[in-house]
């Protein structure tokens, strides 16, 4: 395929992070949103390098010192001052798409989840990292307001998304369906689009990004949240996304291989009692391994478990992600993976 949107499990140079500043929205829990942070980049750099952009010159010396205690080797670990807003990298970091053999990075708008939230800095943050030299690769500007985590891809032209997120009109309220489709079709180069219309978190600001609902481990197979407990609420519109994602087909029609993933128990914000969203659909891929969220959970060693089956050959590490959710992502929203051939060598 000429054109073609890269799937995670492209080799990757690097994993891009965000670092929270000392006093934006993560200040009440910094220290332990930071340790959760320096857990993942300890077990990233095992494989491929991080690149983290901070917030101050004084947050950059710090965080060196205290990944050099942990052990990172300096070579593994890119750290550059570009401030931001929050930390959700997924979404107001750049999309690879590979063109002719050539990678590119397309820098979409980034409206903080159709406007919630401040995002003027985010939105304006990949062009500012390329403007210090960090990426090889071209870097280009998109008009089209688009989030990573509201697309997931198989690596051959099928790309899996949700009705409620790229169909909402706080994000592009001049595309419908038919003309989200063309412009996926034109910029990302899918010739398909699988849409589900069912599906939700309580707690989720992003109006039901795919990553935290249903992600594709490999072309054939998609990982799923299921809910077990018809006493929950999520149980109904849940079990529909099952009966769709049953329904789905792959290109040569045949069904996809579909791995469900457990149902954790509720967890709710210890201050004001609402419910977050876990989930274990918000796992990262990365070169030989892939790190999955945990919530101290009873059902955290079957997710370990079923995710093992479905990457063979690759290393299942848990991330504590209690401390995440607290700010309605879990892991897989904290990162952006680089494929191999994006991130320049000098940095």
């Amino acid at each position: 395929m000429a054109h073609r949107l890269l799937p995670e499990w492209h080799p990757q140079d690097a994993v891009q992070l965000t670092w929270p500043a000392p006093t934006g929205d993560w200040a009440p829990l910094l220290e332990r949103i930071e340790a959760t942070l320096e857990a993942m980049v300890v077990a990233i750099a095992r494989y491929q390098r991080v690149l983290i952009s901070v917030p101050d010159a004084a947050t950059r010396r710090h965080l060196a010192h205290r990944l050099a205690c942990l052990g990172v080797a300096a070579d593994r670990l890119i750290l550059v001052v570009a401030d931001s807003d929050d930390t959700w990298t997924r979404d107001h970091g750049p999309i690879a798409v590979e063109h002719d053999g050539k990678l590119t990075l397309l820098d979409y708008v980034f409206t903080g989840w159709g406007g919630k939230f401040e995002a003027g800095r985010d939105n304006t943050l990949t062009r500012r990292l390329t403007d210090a030299g960090v990426y090889a690769c071209s870097v280009s500007s998109r008009e089209l307001v688009l989030e990573g985590g509201a697309i997931d891809s198989d690596g051959e032209g099928t790309l899996l998304t949700t009705e409620a997120c790229l169909l909402n009109p706080n994000r592009n309220p001049t595309q419908n369906r038919d003309a989200m489709e063309r412009t996926l079709q034109a910029e990302l180069g899918v010739t398909r689009v699988l849409w589900l219309a069912n599906g939700h978190l309580e707690g989720d600001d992003t109006d039901s990004h795919v990553d935290t609902l249903a992600r594709f481990c490999d072309p054939g197979t998609i990982a799923y949240v299921r809910c077990d407990d018809e006493a929950d609420p999520h149980y109904p519109a849940l079990a529909a996304m099952e009966a769709e994602l049953k329904a789905l087909r792959r290109a040569d029609g045949e069904p996809y291989r579909l791995l469900p993933l457990p149902w954790p128990r509720p967890c709710f914000d210890p201050e004001d009692g609402h419910r977050l969203p876990a989930t274990y659909a918000n796992f990262l891929i990365i070169n030989g391994a892939v790190l999955v969220p945990t919530y101290g959970d009873a059902a955290d060693s079957r997710a370990l478990t079923a995710l093992a089956g479905a990457f063979p050959g690759r290393d299942i590490i848990p991330i504590d992600c209690l401390s995440v959710i607290r700010q309605h992502g879990s892991l897989h929203c904290l990162t952006m993976q680089l494929p191999k051939g994006s991130l320049a060598t000098h940095t």
